[in-house]
């Protein structure tokens, strides 16, 4: 019966110390493992120091009374806190399965759960200033009184309930059969305190077995969850498995120390303590071949799970990438990873330079240094990262594996995104184009079978104009009538820009003087400037401003610019036209003092017949942009371009070759 005593409460000591060892070490930040740890480190004051006064009566012939005292205060601080920190648990674990729809509903439990402490701590200084002779080990629950046990039986009950209802709710087998026997457990344990508080009446040997089998329930839990942490993540601890066998092969060995201390101890009388010790200490040495062979094939197995995982997370991450949009799947793929991994974070971060550099940013809530990398390469050539952080210390060799394999099968995934995406985007250019194209073939049948009979008419009614019998009444509305003419042939010529392509011309060509173009414009303009009010001010350097674009095609952006802008500025403004030349490359510049732009606007400025003017086409810009393109040079728009107004249109032309 010694030795039962003596394994249950280092078993309970070993086992709370465990789960004490590994929540530090996962580290996952939760209130349900705090409160586990608080709810191990109870159980651990509770079994050792009762292992501690155990130990004390079997080497002393009188245990120290300070030693006594010490584990007797322990032991009741652990007893008394053990009660409320179980009721915690399962209030913290229903917050984890979203129970509680109301904060006030969680409040109210942990208010019962704690309440009772206010009357058991005051209670606990009498019980440390009695004489250490009186203090029972064995059946401490009896020093604390009946209050404590019937506090400790309703704790016991409410908790078997939260695990029947768990039970009820749980969303795999797997999880359902350890809160069933959880519910099967806490009212064995209610039982055994009954039986404590009925043991006086009993022989020495009842009340002794009915104190080691209640001190033996809760190593069934305990035990359970090591079990099922190991086998069905429970938890979410058991993608930590380095650290559940790196503190399970520490215990291992502590165990076989103190075993052999105790083996050396009982054998001293026949044979050397240090002989006997150096035999046990070299045992182990046979059983090497056999653990590696053990280790080999665990290990085999872990990896070939760990890869059939990794393929079936990349299923999801692959349809995602058939769909050609890269913000997409970078948005999906982070938390599928941090799930289906059970990670604290996961950050895929792509490269936007040619530099094979990331970018110069950190996630906002760790800094990269906490952060594990995954570099993702394609051809050669670095494409992006994974940044992940796991709950524990460090990632587990399973997941480690898993993220190194990830790492080499997301560029085939990027690459297939891009790949579509491309196609996609060169698909609706080419719909575009021959929208475009068709649209500009009608215009210019229109244009073409219109503007002959306005020109017509335009002539007919000059003529009548200049005869001197024409009435004033009808003389006025003939000019009306040619405003209007003048109007739709300036519409018609616009759709005929419109239609017609232009280049550079001729191999060999030498394209344009861009800033005789823009004198030649401004010269048409100047009349339209002086009846507005607009002061038009010119700036180029003194030198041939060529450019690689025949003049008809400068023309077209010019006047379409300069036109645009004349009718946006208000009266006394300015209108500014400056010419500049960077390496390769020529600038116009055109810049009003409009109202500007309004942002909502601003990406549809350049679609076909848009337009905010009442009388406008919507093509002036269109043809500006499709120019621009024909010549391989650069639109830029910035509105506002000064003060919160104006607008500053930036066309970019190659020199020509």
């Amino acid at each position: 019966m010694l030795y039962i005593q003596f394994i249950v409460f280092t078993a309970g000591t070993l086992l709370a110390f465990f789960w004490m060892v590994v929540i530090l070490g996962h580290r996952r930040q939760r209130n349900f493992e705090r409160i586990l740890f608080f709810l191990c480190l109870a159980l651990f004051f509770f079994y050792g120091a009762s292992l501690l006064e155990f130990n004390a009566q079997a080497y002393f012939a009188a245990p120290p009374a300070d030693l006594e005292l010490f584990a007797w205060f322990f032991l009741c601080v652990g007893l008394t806190l053990i009660p409320a920190l179980l009721l915690h648990l399962q209030i913290e674990y229903a917050a984890i399965r979203n129970i509680f729809h109301r904060r006030a509903a969680k409040l109210s439990w942990l208010v019962a759960a704690y309440a009772p402490l206010l009357y058991f701590v005051p209670h606990l200084v009498p019980l440390l200033r009695r004489s250490t002779a009186s203090f029972d080990f064995l059946t401490p629950a009896n020093e604390l009184g009946l209050a404590y046990k019937i506090w400790l039986v309703a704790s016991l009950v409410a908790a078997a309930a939260w695990q029947w209802f768990f039970a009820a709710s749980a969303p795999d087998q797997q999880q359902k059969r350890f809160h069933r026997s959880l519910v099967y457990a806490l009212p064995i344990a209610v039982i055994g305190i009954g039986a404590i508080q009925l043991a006086a009446d009993f022989n020495a040997d009842f009340h002794f077995g009915v104190s080691i089998f209640l001190a033996a329930v809760p190593l069934v839990p305990l035990g359970a969850l090591v079990r099922n942490v190991q086998r069905f993540n429970f938890l979410q601890i058991g993608r930590q498995r380095n650290l559940i066998y790196a503190v399970f092969g520490t215990f291992l060995a502590l165990l076989y120390l103190a075993l052999v201390r105790r083996v050396s101890l009982w054998l001293a009388k026949g044979i050397p303590p240090e002989s006997t010790a150096a035999i046990l200490l070299f045992l182990p040495v046979a059983f090497f071949e056999p653990l590696q062979r053990l280790l080999r094939a665990t290990l085999r197995q872990a990896a070939v799970s760990e890869m059939d995982r990794t393929q079936r997370l990349m299923v999801p991450i692959q349809e995602i990438a058939r769909l050609g949009d890269l913000a997409k799947l970078q948005a999906f793929s982070e938390p599928w990873m941090r799930e289906q991994l059970q990670l604290a974070e996961v950050h895929l971060v792509l490269y936007q330079n040619d530099e094979n550099l990331p970018p110069n940013t950190a996630t906002a809530s760790e800094s990269l240094a906490n952060f594990e990398h995954f570099p993702i390469q394609h051809a050669g050539r670095s494409i992006g990262e994974l940044r992940v952080r796991s709950h524990g210390a460090m990632l587990s060799g399973e997941t480690l594996a898993g993220l190194e394999y990830l790492s080499e099968q997301l560029p085939g995934a990027l690459d297939l995104c891009r790949l579509i995406d491309e196609k996609l985007r060169l698909e609706r250019e080419l719909a575009e184009r021959e929208r475009l194209a068709a649209l500009g073939q009608m215009a210019a049948s229109i244009s073409h079978n219109l503007k002959n009979p306005l020109g017509s008419i335009k002539t007919i009614l000059q003529v009548q104009m200049e005869n001197g019998e024409v009435p004033a009444s009808v003389r006025a509305e003939t000019n009306m009538v040619l405003q209007e003419i003048n109007r739709l042939s300036a519409t018609l010529s616009q759709l005929l820009q419109f239609s017609r392509p232009t280049f550079l011309g001729e191999p060999g060509a030498t394209g344009c003087d861009a800033l005789q173009v823009v004198d030649e414009v401004l010269r048409v303009l100047h009349h339209e400037a002086l009846r507005r009010g607009i002061t038009v001010r010119v700036s180029a350097p003194m030198l041939p401003f060529r450019v690689a674009a025949v003049s008809d095609t400068v023309h077209d952006i010019v006047s379409n610019l300069a036109l645009n802008a004349l009718e946006a500025t208000p009266a006394g403004g300015s209108l500014d036209v400056r010419l500049d030349t960077v390496p390769g490359f020529c600038k116009i510049i055109v810049e009003d003092d409009g109202p500007g732009i309004p942002q909502v606007l601003q990406s549809r400025v350049l679609q076909p017949f848009f337009t905010t003017k009442t009388q406008g086409t919507g093509l002036g810009l269109t043809i500006v942009d499709r120019r621009v393109a024909e010549a391989g040079g650069a639109l830029e728009i910035r509105s506002p371009s000064k003060n919160d107004h104006g607008t500053r249109c930036v066309v970019t032309l190659p020199h020509p070759p």
